[in-house]
Formats: C-alpha cells, structure tokens, sequence
C-alpha cells in the first residue's frame, strides 16, 4: 500500500480538486483506491455525493483504528471508497495533543485498512499542526499544488523550511505547479526559477480552468465530465508520474 497526501500550508490552490481527480485516476489505472478526507470542511466527500459517518468522530478515530472501516462508503465508481470527514475533524489537534505517540496517530489508524487498498490518498486541511506532522510521517508521497504566484511561493519556502526543523524528509514533497496562465509573464518566470531551486517540481502542470469550479455542479471528479480537455489530461500524467515515482503496482 502506498499513501499519497495531497497538502498544502496555504488555502485556495487547487488541493481538494486535486486529491478528488488523482483518486479517480488512481482508480481508473485500476488501483483500489481509497479517498480519505481530513479536511473538516468535508469538500471531497461533497463532489463525491457521499455523506459521513457521524459515528466517526472526536478522538475515536485514532483511539480505535477499527473505528474506521464501518465508516467507509462507496463511491458510484469502480476501485473507489471514500472515507468522508465530518465537523468534529476540526477538533483533531485537540485530542493529538493529549495521547501518548500524537505525532504517530494516524499512521496506526490507517493500520487497520492497509491491506484492502493499494493507494490511499489523504485530502488535508490547509494549515501546519500536529495533524499534518502526522501526515507528514505516516505518508509516502506529499503532493503539494503550487500556484506560481508571490504568497504560494511564500508558503512553499516555509514547508521546505519547517521540514528542514523538524528533519522530517524532504524527499516526500513532490510539488506542481496548479491554475497556470501561460499568458502571464509573472507565472512563466515564477515557473522557471522555481524549478531550478527545486528539483523535485513535476514537469507537468495544472492549467486554470473553469471545469474546476463546475465539478461542485456536477459533483463529480472533472475527469467524468471534461475527459477530453486538456487539465483532465494534465491530472491523468500527473497521477501516472506519481505511480512511477512511488513505484505503485496495479
């Protein structure tokens, strides 16, 4: 099993969109995927039609990794389970911080699925917390969406940085740029200097879209509705770059 967070310490970059559209891929490659949403605001299970247990709340999640699996539902489509969040979610750092081992939480309540999914992708909640230090020991691969602009940047630098304080491994960050306008000259620039001080950044890129926004119409992953534009095909290769880089195996 491998897991994928799709994170970012900034809000507003393409983050849910992109774990509901690399799930759907994941899946569509053939991969039994499961989509966990950390993320209180619970926007993944929304696109999804999939409303959440609210058995599945307050500490209990990480208290008893058992907990979970009955909260798992289906979605209409083929290799993908949902995990929805629900508003207790929002009180996670509060109960982290009260249990023995809270940096290693969540990584021993994902125990008790490993072996039904090859991949599990992890939807986060934007900000730095004891939840994301969690996500950040218990995954293998953080996917970071990058819009090339001034703040985005900003909030790269300070993920870097605060990897580098807590030794945490680097190697895990796989940004990407998200909602590329070619047109500007301040993304072209920001693009070309960012790759060349960070190696890991994916060749390919998230154009902007409108057909982003139209998935909270359709409630549904871009990929179903927009297969043949181009940022359906821009998912579709970032997802298969993934598969290469964390060698997952259909």
């Amino acid at each position: 099993m491998k897991i994928v967070a799709c994170y970012s310490n900034k809000g507003g970059v393409g983050k849910t969109a992109t774990a509901v559209n690399l799930a759907y891929a994941s899946a569509m490659n053939g991969n039994r995927t499961l989509l966990c949403d950390l993320d209180p605001q619970g926007a993944s299970g929304f696109y999804f039609r999939v409303k959440p247990s609210m058995q599945l709340k307050d500490k209990s999640f990480f208290q008893n990794s058992e907990n979970i699996v009955p909260a798992i539902r289906e979605s209409d489509y083929q290799n993908l389970d949902l995990l929805p969040a629900n508003l207790t979610f929002r009180d996670f750092d509060i109960f982290l911080s009260r249990m023995k081992n809270s940096r290693s939480r969540l990584q021993q309540a994902l125990q008790a699925i490993n072996s039904e999914y090859q991949v599990i992708i992890l939807d986060c909640p934007p900000n730095i917390s004891l939840l994301s230090e969690n996500i950040f020991k218990a995954v293998d691969i953080i996917v970071v969406p990058v819009i090339p602009t001034t703040l985005s940047v900003r909030s790269l630098e300070q993920l870097y940085e605060f990897f580098s304080d807590k030794k945490y491994r680097k190697r895990k960050l796989l940004p990407f740029f998200s909602m590329v306008q070619q047109s500007k000259n301040l993304h072209r620039e920001t693009m070309n200097s960012l790759r060349k001080e960070y190696k890991r950044f994916l060749n390919s890129y998230i154009p902007f879209s409108t057909d982003v926004e139209k998935m909270g119409i359709h409630r549904a992953p871009l990929l179903t509705f927009a297969a043949k534009e181009e940022i359906a095909d821009a998912y579709r290769t970032i997802w298969n770059d993934i598969e290469k880089i964390a060698k997952i195996k259909t």
